[in-house]
């Protein structure tokens, strides 16, 4: 129990360091617009492997299914 305490105390104190930390990078890229293309990077790389992961499970299940039959 107390190091639950302990680990949500410093991921309390983490947090607020955070927080108060500036922004000075992602105020430059937003207003340079360049923000949206890194978002537009991440997404695509999300999607793609999202896409990955579904055509993986295709794979898989329709093995299994190979397997069993």
């Amino acid at each position: 129990m107390s190091k639950f305490i302990i680990i949500t105390i410093y991921l309390l104190m983490i947090s607020v360091s955070f927080s108060s930390a500036q922004t000075e990078m992602a105020d430059a890229m937003r207003s340079n617009g360049k923000i949206y293309v890194v978002v537009m990077v991440l997404a695509t790389i999300f999607a793609g492997i999202f896409a990955y992961m579904v055509i993986l499970d295709r794979k898989i299940s329709r093995l299994e299914k190979e397997k069993s039959a």
